[in-house]
């Protein structure tokens, strides 16, 4: 099976990475110690330490806020990744979903969430759309007594990461939410992190377990901010970026009406509306390609299915199988 159900980009973790991991391990018999990871990680945002708490995958900071905060009116922004409503509700938080429109390209209409929400929580750019928001348009959400939380596990591959939030201090209740699992190869190590003010990191510290984070996963944590990393992960952006235009184009050429939702995707997946979509997944999967179905996220229907973005050489036997499987 070709796997484009999965948004881990290919080729991952780089053998560089995995040595730094290797060599972590001798130090396996003591307790992870996370302040200089926490430190390289605040230096690559320009952040205190104080601002940023190192987590098992940015899943876990989904729960930590969940158990954290007291919401008395909690909104999620849907479609997009189901984690942050299911630990709010695990929680016994009731949760009110917004639900961005197709016909209007899911795009971010600030004016459909709640004046009086206490917390809202959005992707950026958003799985499964591949839809980023414009950053002003997010800060226009911040407001005094609400806190806003804006996953970005995804932005590291937006060339430039353009429209990212990680750096800004001055918006009012604002928690960033940033992952290396994507981007490195590393969900098996899980490894997140949560940028906040000071007041709510230590909240979300208090909520979290000791030693949550492994040396393992701090290794990488620390190897994944270095000038190194940093422009192997933009040069893989701009690759992507180039990949994804490419996939569009082929897709949008198809017979059968498939349709590429956004008028410009962002994240390393797209997401498809075709007619008889649940029969073509199985089609393709008969054809030996796995594609993610899309209607487990709040929003969307059966007729979605979300597939990841690879080399041209990839794009082009998945086209050709799309087409066998369409027509």
């Amino acid at each position: 099976m070709v796997d484009l159900a999965v948004n881990v980009r290919a080729g991952t973790p780089p053998s560089w990475l995995a040595r730094e991991i290797a060599d972590s391990l001798g130090g396996l018999a003591a307790y992870p110690d996370d302040r200089s990871a926490r430190r390289a990680v605040a230096r690559r945002h320009g952040r205190p330490d104080a601002e940023v708490l190192l987590t098992a995958g940015a899943a876990e900071a989904f729960v930590l806020l969940a158990r954290a905060l007291r919401p008395r009116r909690a909104v999620v922004v849907h479609p997009q990744f189901t984690e942050p409503e299911a630990a709010l509700r695990a929680a016994g938080h009731r949760v009110e979903r917004v639900l961005l429109p197709a016909c209007d390209g899911f795009r971010l209409d600030p004016a459909a969430v709640p004046d009086d929400a206490d917390l809202v929580v959005l992707g950026n750019p958003t799985n499964p759309t591949s839809v980023l928001h414009p950053a002003a348009l997010v800060q226009d959400l911040a407001r005094a007594g609400r806190t806003l939380v804006v996953d970005e596990a995804f932005m590291d591959a937006v060339p430039g990461e353009r429209e990212s939030l990680a750096g800004r201090r001055d918006v009012p209740g604002l928690v960033v939410l940033r992952s290396l699992t994507k981007t490195w190869g590393l969900a098996g190590l899980r490894i997140g992190y949560a940028l906040a003010g000071a007041a709510t990191v230590a909240a979300l510290q208090r909520a979290q377990p000791l030693w949550a984070v492994s040396t393992p996963a701090l290794a990488a944590a620390r190897a994944c901010v270095t000038p190194r990393a940093l422009a192997e992960a933009a040069e893989a952006a701009r690759t992507g970026a180039a990949d994804r235009a490419y996939l569009v184009e082929r897709l949008r050429a198809l017979p059968g009406g498939v349709e590429v939702a956004g008028e410009a995707p962002a994240a390393p997946f797209l997401l498809l509306r075709l007619p008889d979509a649940d029969a073509v997944r199985l089609r393709l999967r008969d054809l030996s390609w796995a594609v993610r179905r899309a209607d487990t996220f709040p929003g969307l229907g059966r007729e979605w299915l979300r597939v990841a973005v690879r080399d041209r050489r990839t794009s082009d036997a998945f086209a050709k199988a799309l087409a066998a499987a369409t027509a």
